[in-house]
């Protein structure tokens, strides 16, 4: 059995896909080969993913594996032999006019329809789906991320005087404002990975908050960045999945998350839940880890747990399982 996975465009800044793949790859069973195929071009313009969509339809393999953002390239795919993963749709949970119709159909009905099997990596996700498009149940199946092999934990004594807080991104779904707004006048070091913006900048400014701004970094700089933390902020208002709270219970730090699906569910009891809406509740959750040193130990213990049953390991098996429904022994 020969698995062609399908992948986008190199990119220096989105590669938490490639990661993802890279390291359940690692752990599939004997008997599967396979292949990474990158698309040629950036997925910019009709023609580049015309370009894109007839490079990867002459590079098919026993089982094409569309590893996510590109689905159009399912047009000219082997339909019974082409799995689609989806890693969230919230580009049209909102939107009108032309544009909105036209993403919808080319990265979503079109290609739903031209697979034979969906795989998304949570059940708000599938839920997400079956609520907006119609999709045979059947055909959907979850198998959630995986946490790198790389990821090791790493002890570190917490500093309570002045706690290095990490943050992973800057979009607005990652609620940058809120914890900004949040950290006003508690003695910290903000650690944020990702572009800001002007007025990101301008808040962090306003609210006197001492912080560190990285972006555009390898996967082995962003290890380095858990180890040095001392909290994990994550209090998305939307999310796919959540893999930096399970990078963060793997390295042995105590997470700060959103009580909404899927953060909550991803975490289970390895994290302290906040309201992402409310900057006092995501600031009394703050204080609190600052303060107790046995709900810490108890975040951080539970995380260590949890993270087990997200091991690339767990989750080849997941995939396998899958590719043997299409090419079954």
């Amino acid at each position: 059995m020969k698995i062609n996975y399908l992948f986008r465009h190199p990119s220096p800044v989105f590669h938490s896909i490639e990661e993802q793949f890279f390291a359940m790859q690692k752990e599939l069973p004997k008997g599967i080969e396979y292949k990474n195929i990158f698309a040629k071009k950036h997925s910019k313009g009709l023609f580049k993913r015309l370009f894109i969509t007839f490079q990867l339809a002459f590079n098919q393999g026993d089982i094409n594996h569309i590893t996510g953002d590109i689905h159009f390239v399912t047009l000219f795919l082997k339909k019974k032999k082409t799995i689609l993963t989806v890693h969230d749709i919230n580009s049209v949970l909102k939107g009108n006019g032309l544009k909105y119709k036209i993403l919808r159909f080319f990265w979503f009905i079109m290609p739903f329809a031209r697979v034979k099997y969906i795989t998304v990596i949570s059940d708000f996700t599938k839920k997400q789906i079956l609520d907006e498009f119609k999709v045979n149940p059947k055909k959907i199946i979850v198998i959630p991320d995986c946490v790198s092999p790389e990821i090791k934990f790493s002890e570190k004594k917490f500093n309570k005087e002045k706690p290095n807080i990490l943050q992973i991104g800057t979009k607005p779904n990652k609620n940058l404002p809120n914890l900004i707004t949040a950290l006003e006048d508690i003695s910290c070091q903000l650690t944020i990975i990702g572009k800001l913006t002007k007025e990101q900048i301008q808040l962090l400014q306003k609210c006197n908050i001492d912080y560190e701004n990285k972006y555009n970094l390898d996967y082995s700089e962003i290890i380095d960045a858990y180890k040095k933390a001392d909290i994990v902020t994550f209090v998305s208002t939307y999310e796919g999945f959540g893999v930096p709270i399970l990078e963060a219970q793997a390295t042995g730090r105590v997470v700060i998350t959103s009580n909404f699906s899927p953060m909550k569910d991803v975490a289970g009891a390895g994290a302290l839940l906040v309201n992402p809406q409310s900057v006092e509740s995501i600031r009394k959750g703050i204080m609190r880890i600052i303060s107790n040193e046995e709900l810490r130990n108890k975040i951080t213990g539970a995380g260590q747990k949890n993270v087990r049953k997200y091991s690339a390991k767990n989750v080849a098996v997941k995939y396998a399982e899958l590719y043997r429904k299409i090419l079954p022994k």
